[in-house]
């Protein structure tokens, strides 16, 4: 089009009046093509003058009309002297535009809910660029795109995520829940069968301690069910934490004092090495504890696997560095492969044939709640090594290295 009225130019002088309202004739269709083409365009475009600094709507297509909250028509004799943040009625969208235009900012984009005529949410993408002429800059063009679609897609995955998320825990409680259903299924009808037998021969009811065998299995099935429940709600229920500053290396050492005896009588050797001036540290005490228990519940295991008597050992080291509060949890016991190792934190995964799959499941949320990270090593008849690493506040953090010779925090 631009280079067609160039042409033009050049060589009115010499056309006459009937050539002259042809081209005419042609330059109005031309123009009435590209304002269709513009108007048929599904993105909101609208081009915003900078001249005078007054910030008019020069041009605006039907879309911008549709996807932006106008309070007054763009295309209205009225709004001609008036800046595009004064014929919009939503607040957000108008602050947008004002700020943006006002400091002259450039290539900037803000997303906004607006409420449809039918009462619905619509999200809605503001993008604002520059507009130039002959290498000069004469506005802005804004690009108004309608991105509800796909941020109603975005929430629709994180849904099915967070549902096959709980499909898979249900499921694994199913499992586990059904083992002890049918233990106590079965154990109840050998107690029926045994009364209808005694009934039907001599009316004297069975032997007590026959009766109670089958009881007692029945109350510890029931037991195991209601600690898969309450294992499940730990899982799925938000954890109640109460952070405070506490100094880590005091519970670790209450812990190793009150669990000492524990491991003795198992013959599993206890080292501790924790850095002095340890600084204080936001957790709850109470849930960094079950962590603590969890390890160590875990490196039992591993080490009864690996020697069954003498030989184990656990080690409880913390360190100090870059800002950071670090716990190394080790043991010399059975250790992981790599596969086991990568799914040690999922819930209801365990290698355990009692074991419900949920401890360090419990362990790897608590960690996070305090705004922290838990990792394992391990190796295959090698032993384990978990580190819980916790940041130290702002207040505490010129302790920020530890020397592990002298156990001292500088």
């Amino acid at each position: 089009m631009q280079e067609f009225s160039k042409r033009v130019s050049q060589k009115v002088a010499k056309l006459s009046d009937s050539q002259i309202k042809l081209l005419l004739d042609e330059m109005a269709e031309k123009g009435e093509m590209m304002d269709s083409i513009f108007q048929s365009i599904p993105t909101g475009i609208l081009i915003v003058s900078n001249s005078d600094s007054n910030f008019r709507v020069l041009l605006a297509n039907k879309a911008a009309e549709r996807l932006l909250p106008f309070s007054l028509n763009p295309e209205e004799p009225s709004c001609g002297s008036l800046p595009v943040w004064e014929i919009v009625s939503d607040a957000e969208i108008s602050n947008f535009f004002k700020s943006t235009f006002e400091s002259k900012k450039t290539n900037i984009s803000n997303e906004f809910t607006v409420q449809s005529a039918g009462g619905s949410v619509r999200f809605i993408d503001i993008s604002v660029s520059p507009f130039a002429r002959k290498s000069e800059l004469v506005g802005s063009i804004v690009r108004v795109e309608d991105v509800t679609e796909k941020r109603n897609q975005e929430i629709l995955l994180h849904r099915m995520e967070a549902m096959a998320g709980l499909t898979n825990i249900a499921a694994s409680v199913a499992h586990e829940i059904k083992n002890p259903l049918g233990a106590i299924s079965i154990h109840i009808q050998l107690i029926q069968k045994a009364v209808r037998k005694k009934r039907e021969g001599d009316g004297l009811l069975p032997d007590p301690k026959f009766v109670e065998n089958y009881l007692d299995v029945v109350n510890s099935e029931i037991d195991r069910l209601n600690k898969i429940v309450v294992d499940f709600l730990m899982a799925v229920r938000p954890l109640s934490v109460e952070l405070e500053l506490v100094n880590p290396n005091s519970l670790l050492e209450a812990f190793v004092e009150f669990f000492k005896p524990e491991f003795t009588e198992k013959n599993v050797a206890i080292e501790s090495d924790f850095c002095r001036n340890c600084p204080r540290v936001l957790m709850d005490a109470k849930l960094f504890r079950e962590v603590i228990v969890n390890l160590s519940q875990n490196s039992l295991a591993a080490i009864k696997t690996r020697f069954d008597g003498v030989g184990g050992k656990i080690s409880i080291r913390t360190e100090v560095s870059d800002g950071k509060f670090r716990l190394r949890f080790s043991d010399n016991g059975s250790g992981m492969d790599s596969k086991v190792a990568s799914r040690v934190f999922e819930p209801y995964f365990t290698t355990k044939a009692n074991g419900t799959g949920l401890g360090m499941a419990m362990s790897y949320k608590i960690i996070k709640e305090f705004s922290g990270d838990i990792e394992v090593k391990s190796e295959l008849g090698g032993g384990t090594e978990f580190t819980v690493t916790l940041p130290v506040p702002q207040l505490d953090k010129r302790l920020l290295t530890c020397n592990s010779e002298s156990k001292e925090c500088e």
